[in-house]
């Protein structure tokens, strides 16, 4: 735990009692602050109050007494509307912050030089964030982890100068972290996403802007225009600013040329790294993690030696792209993770003899975005709700099933995959929807296609596939 001594003596409100808050409000407590805390939910309130935090309605309390108002992520801040308790803070003039923030104020008191990593963007800043404190661990740093992802930041070990952090933000967190300081700031991406939370794209990419804007080195992909104009703003006020792109040879920065992780320096190009035979880090999408991830751990004083170490040793995340078994010639991929169509393309990009297994609860738009793709499908086993509406849209493109449950679509593919002709084939649970119709969410669906592909036997599991 880090212990928010900023508020040491001082009167400290906190709504939102979910894990992070109530770690938040031990830190605060830790640190010497008296807290008073609130959540719409009863049962939160209850397990708070069971653990020593001490609650009370925020409506009815004295704002004017408050030194600060600590805001879980989730609870919106501005739109569609201000949660009634930031309308009274800002009505008492007290500032609205969340744990990110107390988190980079303790930094600052602490250890202002310990190494801090700091990662958002759209999409795959859980993968970015992973991949970085996983090189940083195995080249024998003292790495922590936490944030969006994993721990809460405030229950991650105190800094210390040598400690290296290397913390996910959302958009939510970053916009209750206004003193945001990484020593290197990395921004992905940019596609529309919260906007009933942000209200328009412009204020959103505003928000992840300031993360950058903060650091000491800006990392910032430059695929899209949003994040192409946020490096020139940056640069041109004097920010230093380090570009990459999974797609574009640049002048100056990181790009990618295939599996090749390039330096340009001038126009000048040098090999600096390589993804070839990764298959934790295979598609384009993972080039653009991998390059962040190399420029932010060069950037703290790795050598290049030790961060392809490290990305050749990374696992992947669980349900991402997750090799879970081998068997013979057949790969066996969880990517439960992917709940709609565009979070499934990058894995049916990566593959190019795919025995793909989809459906669930369907969203808006189901697999037509997908159509480009469909030469790469072997076969198609639809399960859950949404099995229907897939057949009707893979028609005479794809050969399909109706397996019904997700351990006869295991079953059939891996009898399927076992007789391709091809050198490799590969089993993919990526199902372009939600899984609430037959499992309570993602994980237990990804974790019940590990153990459908366990139950066929004589397969070599990967990793930390169990």
């Amino acid at each position: 735990m880090i212990p928010a001594t900023s508020f040491s003596a001082k009167r400290v409100a906190l709504f939102g009692l979910g894990g992070s808050g109530i770690a938040t409000a031990h830190a605060l407590m830790a640190g010497g602050a008296e807290v008073l805390a609130w959540d719409d939910n009863p049962d939160s309130v209850a397990k708070a109050a069971s653990e020593g935090i001490a609650t009370g309605d925020l409506r009815a309390a004295e704002w004017a007494g408050f030194a600060a108002f600590v805001l879980s992520p989730g609870v919106p801040l501005t739109h569609p509307k201000p949660h009634w308790t930031v309308e009274l803070a800002r009505g008492a003039g007290v500032e609205v912050i969340g744990d990110v923030e107390l988190f980079c104020r303790e930094r600052n008191r602490q250890a202002a030089q310990a190494p801090f990593i700091a990662i958002t963007g759209t999409n795959g800043k859980s993968t970015t964030t992973a991949l970085t404190a996983h090189i940083l661990k195995s080249a024998g740093r003292d790495t922590q982890m936490g944030g969006n992802i994993g721990r809460a930041v405030m229950t991650l070990d105190p800094p210390e100068p040598r400690r290296h952090y290397v913390v996910e933000c959302s958009s939510y967190q970053i916009d209750l972290a206004p003193s945001i300081n990484p020593t290197a700031g990395v921004l992905l991406n940019l596609t529309p996403d919260h906007l009933d939370r942000h209200g328009t794209m412009q204020h959103y990419a505003s928000i992840k802007e300031r993360l950058v804007a903060g650091s000491d080195t800006a990392i910032v992909g430059v695929d899209d225009p949003y994040c192409a104009q946020i490096a020139d703003r940056l640069e041109s006020v004097g920010k230093k600013v380090v570009r990459i792109s999974k797609r574009l040879p640049l002048t100056d920065g990181y790009f990618a040329a295939g599996t090749d992780l390039m330096e340009a320096v001038d126009g000048r190009y040098s090999r600096i790294a390589f993804l070839e035979g990764i298959g934790s880090l295979r598609g384009q999408h993972n080039a653009q993690n991998a390059l962040a991830a190399v420029a932010a751990c060069l950037r703290v004083g790795l050598e290049l030696g030790e961060i392809q170490k490290g990305l050749e040793s990374f696992p992947g995340l669980a349900h991402r792209m997750e090799q879970v078994a081998r068997k013979g010639k057949v790969l066996f991929v969880n990517d439960s993770k992917a709940t709609n169509a565009d979070a499934a393309a990058p894995a049916l990009s990566s593959f190019g003899r795919i025995y793909w297994i989809a459906g669930g609860l369907p969203k808006e738009g189901g697999i037509e975005p997908l159509r480009g793709f469909f030469p790469r499908v072997a076969k198609a086993y639809l399960i859950g709700e949404a099995a229907p509406a897939f057949a009707a849209t893979l028609g005479e493109a794809v050969p399909y099933e109706i397996s019904g449950t997700l351990a006869a679509a295991v079953e059939h593919a891996a009898q399927d995959a076992a007789n391709d002709a091809g050198d490799e084939a590969v089993v993919l649970l990526s199902p372009a929807c939600a899984s609430f119709d037959q499992f309570r969410n993602f994980e237990v669906r990804g974790e019940a296609f590990r153990q459908a592909v366990a139950a066929i036997g004589k397969v070599d599991l990967i990793g930390g596939a169990r």
